[in-house]
């Protein structure tokens, strides 16, 4: 699928797209969280863990790609749009605003009519972002982070928005 600029387009990862994944995972994940999230998570998230998460979570992934190379990715499942990120080089330029667009449309075709996700409460150029593509802040809640040592519960805001 092509947004309307036809220099990004949308499709399903593959395995060959974990490592580019995994470095935009890694280089953005500090920018939200770090400071926003228990130090027990801080620490769990390696560079090595975000390969392996990547890798683990293809079936996942869509990423857009411009000029043939992986310029963010968005991961859903079900009604949760789980991940959003740009790699730090697209960011402005409207790519996370068609990501999120893709994310809306792949929950509904999952047969939901509304969309969720969690914002850690502290993030709030995320949460402003989320803001201005019209989902809204349905309140503080805890959300439960699988990790290989445990499940780590993180203080997040969970915004809604209907696509359906």
């Amino acid at each position: 699928m092509q947004a309307d600029d036809d220099a990004l387009l949308f499709r399903a990862a593959t395995d060959d797209d974990a490592g580019a994944v995994a470095r935009i995972w890694h280089e953005g994940w500090p920018d939200g969280h770090l400071g926003n999230v228990p130090d027990e998570l801080a620490a769990v998230r390696t560079e090595e863990s975000f390969y392996v998460r990547a890798s683990e979570r293809v079936g996942d992934t869509v990423v857009a790609v411009i000029d043939g190379a992986v310029a963010g990715f968005i991961m859903v499942v079900d009604d949760e749009v789980e991940q959003v990120y740009v790699a730090r080089r697209h960011r402005g330029s409207g790519v996370a605003s068609a990501l999120l667009a893709e994310a809306e449309r792949l929950v509904n075709v999952n047969g939901h009519d509304r969309a969720w996700l969690a914002v850690v409460a502290g993030n709030a150029r995320a949460r402003a972002f989320y803001e201005r593509q019209g989902w809204s802040d349905g309140g503080p809640f805890d959300y439960q982070v699988p990790t290989a040592a445990g499940t780590i519960t993180v203080p997040a805001h969970r915004y809604v928005k209907r696509v359906g």
